[in-house]
């Protein structure tokens, strides 16, 4: 027995993918309890030889031509049919049909995959459309995730992808994507961030905005202000009293100086 048929038979008898340190632990616990000479060799096997022997398994299934292949996805190893073979294995699940993402759903995906963390309002940036609704499917289907929220004003979401998102596509990591280093570096158009408005340079206040000094607290009446030295235009002015028309001054009235005398009404005397 080799440490190759040991990892191999490993993977083979689980029901989900294996991580390394997961095997390495199982050989730890067979040799411990065990008096077989070659269970406790095993059990001293360092992650790197498990590595190495699980490569080992995968280049012989390759080269043999067989149906099945050791893979490493990002939830460990596992075996997984040939490709080429899906036209026939397809048909042990009539009922298992894939759920085909639409071509908005995927722009969406593939901008959250290549930038992530990325906000809501990026994404509309890149595409020119809202994504509320495409990004809502991506959530309810497990593909993206709310990873945060950015140090920005108003604090938007951040999305990135999920651990299922990489074994639904076959990857460990995002670096393992098509084209990642040259895409990861394109510069592309991002949302406009908008600012608090800050008071002008003389002190003055935009005009949005409200000084606290000159608001009036609802309900408090205000002080009269002072009243001026000389009287407004709507202020009634004091009225002279004028003498009813029925009567005429008398003789003993005061007449004031420099008046005109009253006209005698007596005729002239006639000549001598």
């Amino acid at each position: 027995m080799t440490l190759k048929q040991v990892t191999e038979a490993l993977v083979f008898a689980s029901p989900k993918p294996l991580l390394t340190k997961e095997i390495v632990a199982a050989l730890r616990a067979a040799g411990k309890g065990s008096e077989d000479p070659e269970a406790q060799s095993f059990a001293e096997a360092k992650e790197a030889d498990v590595i190495a022997a699980l490569a080992e398994v995968e280049s012989e299934l390759v080269a043999s031509g067989r149906s099945f292949r050791l893979v490493e996805r990002v939830n460990g190893w596992t075996l997984v049919s040939d490709p080429s073979c899906a036209v026939w294995v397809r048909q042990l699940y009539p009922e298992a049909k894939p759920t085909r993402l639409t071509g908005p759903q995927l722009e969406t995906l593939a901008i959250i995959a290549y930038r992530q963390p990325v906000t809501r309002a990026d994404c509309e940036a890149v595409r020119g459309v809202a994504v509320d609704g495409v990004m809502q499917v991506l959530l309810d289907r497990g593909l993206v995730k709310i990873a945060g929220r950015a140090e920005v004003p108003g604090r938007p979401l951040l999305y990135s992808t999920t651990e299922y998102f990489l074994q639904h596509f076959g990857l460990k990591t995002t670096d393992e994507l098509p084209n990642a280093s040259e895409l990861k570096r394109v510069v592309l158009p991002a949302a406009k961030v908008e600012e608090p408005s800050a008071p002008a340079a003389d002190g003055t206040q935009p005009a949005n905005e409200t000084n606290a000094a000159d608001a009036i607290p609802p309900g408090e009446a205000t002080q009269p202000s002072e009243v001026a030295s000389t009287p407004s235009s709507e202020t009634e002015a004091p009225v002279a009293e004028e003498p009813p028309p029925d009567e005429s001054p008398t003789p003993e009235a005061a007449v004031d100086e420099g008046a005109a005398p009253e006209a005698d009404d007596t005729p002239p005397a006639p000549p001598a």
